[in-house]
C-alpha cells in the first residue's frame, strides 16, 4: 500500500508541474487598450494566510494568527474562453490583452474598515454576496483568479468574497493543508458572521474540494451556536468535488440539521484527485465520488452527478468551474434566484441543470 501511495503521489506531482508564475502582482505590465479587456472585477478577500515577504505574492502559504483583509482588482482579457484561466508563464510579460491580471491590491487594517468597504460594494451590486472557499494545493493567486473566472463566466453581479485558508501550494503538503483547513474553520465562521452583519440580503457559498470540509465545519459551528442560517441570509450552499469523508459529512449534517434549502453536492465518479485522497485516508470513500449518493437525501442534500461532463483538468476535479456548459448553468442558478426559492423550485432547477449535463440526480 505504501509503494502504491508513493507511486500515485509521484504521478500526480508529475501531472501537475506547471510553468506558471505564482506572483499575483507583476513588475513589467504591457499596456492594453480598453477593447482588449472583457471584464474588470473586484475580489474581496478574508484570509488566514500570512503576508508574504515577496510583495508580488501578497500572501503566501504560511498561517497567520488573525484574519487578513484585502481587495484585489483583476482584469480578464477579451481573448478569454469560458472555463479557462489564461495565466502568464514564467518569462512572459504581464499582458492584460492575453492574461488574467491583478492590477491593484488594497489592504484593510481592521475588520470594521473591511466591512465598510464591503457594505459600499454590496449596496451597489444588488445586496448579494458569494463566498468562495478554495481547495487543497491552491496558492493565493490561483484562488483569486479562480474566483474571478467563476464571477466572469457565470455573469454573477453581486459582491464576490474569497475566503482563502493557508494552503501550502505543494502536492506533498496534503497533511499540512488538512491541518491548515482545521485551523481556519473558526475564521470562516467569523467571516460568515461578519458578512451577515453587512447590508447583504443573501449570502451564497461555493466551496471546492478540501474547502468544502472547512465550510461544513463552519456551518456546523454556526448551528451549534444557534445561527445556522446567518439570520435568514444564507442562500445556496454548493459543495463542488467535496473532499470529505462520507461518515464525517453525515455527522456534520446531523449536527447542522436538515437545511431549509437543500445543500447541493456536485459529484463525479471519475474524480482522480478524490481517489487519491481516499487512498491517503485508508480507502475511505470521499463525498465527491461517493457511489451511493442516494442515501444522502434524508440529510437535505441534492447530489448532482457530473460524471458524464468533461473537464479541462486531467484529474476531473474542477468540472464545476472549467466545464463551459456547467459554469454557465451555475451562473443561471445564481442569477435567477433573486429571492429565496422554495425547496421545490431548487429541486426543479437542479434537475434541469443535471439533465442538460446528461447525468443523474439523487434526491
Amino acid at each position: 500500500m505504501k509503494l502504491l501511495l508513493v507511486t500515485a503521489l509521484a504521478l500526480l506531482v508529475a501531472g501537475c508541474v506547471s510553468q506558471k508564475t505564482d506572483e499575483i502582482l507583476g513588475s513589467a505590465i504591457v499596456t492594453a487598450s480598453v477593447s482588449d479587456i472583457a471584464g474588470n472585477h473586484s475580489i474581496f478577500v478574508a484570509t488566514t494566510r500570512q503576508r508574504s515577504k515577496d510583495p508580488g505574492k501578497v500572501f503566501d502559504g504560511g498561517r497567520a494568527g488573525d484574519l487578513n483583509f484585502a481587495r484585489v482588482n483583476v482584469t480578464v482579457p477579451k481573448a478569454h474562453e469560458t472555463g479557462e484561466i489564461e495565466r502568464r508563464s514564467r518569462g512572459n510579460s504581464d499582458d492584460p490583452a492575453k492574461y488574467f491580471m491583478a492590477t491593484d491590491v488594497a489592504g484593510y487594517d481592521s475588520e470594521p474598515t473591511f466591512q465598510a468597504a464591503l457594505n459600499k460594494d454590496i449596496s451597489a451590486r444588488g445586496d448579494r454576496v458569494m463566498v468562495f472557499v478554495h481547495g487543497y494545493n491552491t496558492s493565493f493567486d490561483d484562488a483569486v483568479y479562480r474566483l474571478t473566472q467563476i464571477v466572469h463566466d457565470t455573469g454573477y453581479a453581486g459582491t464576490p468574497v474569497l475566503f482563502s485558508w493557508a494552503s501550502g501550494n505543494r502536492m506533498r503538503d496534503y497533511v499540512y493543508d488538512k491541518e491548515s483547513a482545521a485551523a481556519a474553520r473558526d475564521k470562516l465562521e467569523e467571516t460568515l458572521r461578519m458578512l451577515a452583519r453587512t447590508n447583504a440580503r443573501r449570502i451564497d457559498i461555493v466551496a471546492h474540494s478540501m474547502g468544502t470540509w472547512v465550510t461544513m465545519e463552519a456551518l456546523r459551528q454556526l448551528a451549534i451556536r444557534g445561527n445556522r442560517d446567518l439570520g435568514g441570509k444564507l442562500g445556496d450552499v454548493i459543495l463542488a468535488s467535496p473532499d470529505i469523508d462520507v461518515d464525517v459529512f453525515k455527522s456534520q449534517m446531523e449536527r447542522y440539521g436538515k437545511p431549509d434549502k437543500p445543500f447541493i453536492v456536485l459529484f463525479s465518479d471519475d474524480d482522480r484527485a478524490l481517489r487519491l485522497s481516499g487512498l491517503i485516508a485508508g480507502a475511505q470513500p470521499r463525498l465527491g465520488d461517493y457511489k451511493k449518493a442516494g442515501d444522502l437525501a434524508r440529510y437535505g442534500v441534492i447530489v448532482v452527478d457530473l460524471s458524464d461532463a468533461k473537464s479541462a483538468d486531467r484529474f476531473n476535479h474542477s468540472k464545476f468551474a472549467d466545464n463551459p456548459k456547467l459554469v454557465k448553468e451555475l451562473g443561471q442558478r445564481l442569477r435567477q434566484d433573486s429571492g429565496f426559492a422554495s425547496s421545490h423550485e431548487v429541486t426543479d432547477r437542479i434537475r434541469l441543470l443535471n439533465a442538460n449535463l446528461g447525468g443523474e440526480t439523487a434526491m
